[in-house]
């Protein structure tokens, strides 16, 4: 057996080589990351993509095994700790060919060219150069998709009836727009003389693979999407999920233990909210949610009134976070609305990191579809989340931090997103204390947001592992989610095709407020809420087994620190 001479010096080399795997296989991941070296091609999503992403897993879990334990340094356990749970995942993933399950009507290869054209650099004639040999490549990516879509239905795993129909209509309006007018024409970043040869590849090649999908998805497998929208209606499905869960929280839970979590946890968030309904003279919670969906002054039809409502508040938190936090993002993110292409599949809100350059600032994404159907008191804990402290500020703070490798600050959030939504969903909590919230009304606006997540973690186990009709998710999601229709029809759907990422949330949120009152509980006096975050936020993104760990000697050491 080989001695590893220096085993830190090999944990980063591992982790070097693992993550230049990841981005040359996953060439749309590194393009929006800003890496433009494989702005030609697409992923391969037929067999030997899947071959090579084994090969890649099975040779990295080996050489993080091979380094020894001794001598390496908390970053570098922490690397390989990331490295060993993300290839152990992958792995079975391929095993229990989850694969087969690709179907995705938010962020499937149908809107992927949409994407590369908004995201991808090709205003020289080499960047031009290659987003047309990405363009013309679609087809074939079409029918890679096709021949995974197609071993689903031979293997009885294929998607569900309703992400079927909603991908299928979001083809349809694609395809109804002049090939000038689609956004993967319009929205290249091309010269003004280039944009002809664009539109030409778009109407040959992207029209082409559009047609041929929609084709095969009417006539070859809606015919067998399954009815029962949760996991457990697959082969496997029990295991699957219990998979899925690990996967996106990297916490090794089951579903009744999560679903007993999200009914406990919605109970007391709704008796905060009958304690807000008293103060403004309502009789409970569901009153002042009649109120406030019948006031006029809470609604608006202009959408963009909700963009700039959330400029000024992602605003506001940037001008007060130095009071909470001793790090922080070089730049604020800024706001935009989802693209019309997209948006009646979009949820309320998402968050768009910066590029690795800095050259594109964080993109905060509010949904202004349907505007009068959103209630203006919801935006700022929607904002906080999403923008500024939540995502930009975690995800911001984590693409800046010096000494690490590429992999922990761009990749680590493959081991799931639990650390990432957890963070995002205690900052909704942690605006309340910076005095963000304008009043008793956003301060309800919160709560209801923090209902919605603990909802989530009652409807996606319930979804998955019990049975659950959509029809029973959305009417628990609207009426105890605190969501209308619209929106609670979109999350459940959304649940449906990514199985345990609605759970990241609160169990993330658990672990980080566990995290502080422990670490508070055991500094006394010494404790130092800036220090607090500062240390949650300055290592990347982490398993929570790992942050729960750690995160005592780290704020003891900043605090003892010169």
């Amino acid at each position: 057996m080989s001695v590893v001479a220096d085993p830190n010096a090999a944990v980063n080399d591992l982790a070097d080589r693992f993550w230049e795997g990841i981005l040359e296989r996953d060439p749309t991941w590194a393009t929006l990351l800003g890496d433009e070296r494989y702005n030609d091609r697409w992923p391969d999503l037929g067999a030997a993509g899947r071959a090579a992403d084994e090969a890649a897993y099975r040779s990295a879990l080996a050489e993080a095994a091979a380094i020894p334990s001794e001598g390496l340094d908390p970053e570098q356990v922490i690397t390989r700790d990331l490295v060993t749970l993300i290839s152990e995942n992958q792995l079975a993933a391929l095993e229990q060919k989850q694969y087969q399950l690709a179907l995705d009507h938010m962020s499937g290869p149908q809107v992927w060219p949409a994407e590369m054209a908004q995201y991808q650099a090709a205003e020289s004639p080499e960047g031009l150069d290659k987003l047309l040999a990405r363009y013309d490549g679609y087809p074939a990516l079409i029918e890679q998709y096709i021949e995974t879509l197609s071993e689903g239905v031979s293997d009885g795993r294929t998607a569900a009836t309703v992400p079927v129909r909603r991908a299928l209509e979001q083809i349809d309006r694609l395809l109804a727009m002049a090939p000038a007018d689609n956004p993967a024409s319009a929205m290249a970043r091309v010269a003004d003389d280039s944009r002809p040869r664009v539109v030409e590849s778009v109407e040959q090649h992207v029209y082409t693979g559009l047609r041929r999908l929609r084709d095969y998805l009417v006539q070859d497998y809606e015919p067998h999407a399954r009815e029962e929208p949760g996991l457990r209606a697959t082969p496997g499905g029990e295991d699957a999920y219990r998979l899925a869960i690990r996967t996106q929280t990297s916490v090794d839970t089951n579903a009744e233990e999560v679903h007993a979590f999200g009914l406990a946890d919605l109970d007391s968030i709704e008796a905060e909210m009958d304690e807000i309904a008293h103060r403004l003279g309502h009789r409970d919670r569901h009153a002042l949610r009649t109120a406030l969906l019948e006031d006029a002054s809470n609604h608006t039809s202009d959408p963009e009134a909700l963009v700039r409502l959330a400029q000024d508040q992602t605003d506001r938190a940037y001008a007060a976070a130095p009071n909470y936090f001793g790090r922080i993002p070089s730049a604020n993110c800024i706001v935009k609305a989802v693209e019309p292409y997209r948006e009646a599949e979009s949820p309320p809100a998402f968050y768009m990191p910066p590029t690795i350059d800095g050259s594109r600032q964080g993109q905060y994404y509010i949904n202004t579809y349907q505007p009068e159907d959103r209630q203006l008191h919801r935006i700022a804990a929607i904002t906080f989340h999403e923008a500024t402290p939540g995502h930009h500020f975690q995800i911001g703070i984590e693409m800046e931090l010096k000494g690490l490798p590429p992999f922990r600050t761009l990749g680590a959030r493959m081991a799931g997103g639990a650390y990432v939504e957890g963070w995002g969903l205690y900052t909704e909590r942690l605006a309340d204390e910076m005095g963000l919230y304008a009043d008793d009304r956003e301060r309800m606006g919160m709560l209801e947001a923090q209902a919605f997540r603990a909802a989530r973690l009652v409807v996606d186990s319930g979804l998955h592992a019990m049975g659950w009709s959509r029809q029973q998710a959305v009417d628990f999601m609207h009426q105890r989610g605190s969501l209308p229709m619209v929106d609670a029809e979109i999350e459940v759907d959304r649940y449906t095709v990514w199985p345990a990422q609605a759970l990241c949330y609160k169990i993330g949120q658990r672990e980080i407020e566990r995290a502080r009152a422990d670490v508070s509980s055991q500094m006394g006096s010494r404790f130092d809420l800036r220090a607090f975050h500062d240390e949650v936020l300055g290592h990347g993104s982490l398993p929570l087994a790992t942050l729960r760990r750690e995160i005592l000697g780290w704020v003891e050491a900043a605090v003892s620190a010169p």
